[in-house]
């Protein structure tokens, strides 16, 4: 096979084009981004909030011993949710300038949201080294009527953690399926629609 020929095979291959997605399914489209968005943008001010309120609480709490750690942990936790957000702001400044003219830029933008899913799962499971030292503070620094015993320490250690684990997931499952799933499943409907 000689050159010209290998080129005109290149065009040939290269020549096929994806289906274009048609104006009214772009607009079916833009309303679920829309919403996605609003709740992005509602989910940012409210992690914002609680962590300001968290820092005002830390100001005010005594001893210092105590105080310090609490900061440190609230520190951590922020710095571990600036880095997930970090991930989730480039989703939102994607689904902000939508321009999804074809099927294979639809698919794409699924691959994303399934992609930040993860992410968002991580986010809250992320969270389970806090809920230990968090455990540990209180275990330290409440003041109990009678001392407790080590295996009492350790049942109640293990037993939070494995409840909060268990909690952590099932909220951001759904939290996620609540604020994002159903517009994700609603976007993957029509995706479906062009691919039949």
């Amino acid at each position: 096979m000689n050159i010209d020929e290998l080129k005109s095979t290149w065009s040939e291959d290269t020549a096929t084009e994806t289906p274009e997605i048609s104006t009214e399914q772009r607009n079916k489209i833009q309303l679920p981004l829309e919403n996605m968005r609003k709740n992005m943008r509602r989910e940012f001010w409210w992690i914002l909030g609680i962590f300001v309120f968290a820092f005002l609480v830390c100001s005010i709490c005594r001893p210092f011993k105590l105080q310090l750690y609490i900061t440190v942990l609230i520190a951590s936790m922020f710095i571990v949710t600036v880095f997930f957000f970090s991930k989730f702001f480039k989703l939102y400044n994607e689904i902000s300038n939508p321009v999804f003219k074809t099927y294979d830029a639809l698919k794409d933008l699924m691959i994303q949201f399934n992609l930040n899913k993860q992410y968002y799962l991580s986010y809250y499971i992320s969270f389970a080294p806090f809920l230990v030292c968090e455990i540990l503070i209180i275990l330290e620094f409440i003041p109990w009527s009678k001392p407790l015993s080590e295996l009492q320490i350790a049942i109640i250690l293990i037993s939070t953690v494995t409840g909060g684990l268990f909690v952590l997931f099932l909220a951001g499952k759904f939290w996620f399926h609540h604020y994002y799933g159903k517009h994700i499943k609603y976007i993957e409907g029509l995706l479906n629609e062009l691919k039949a």
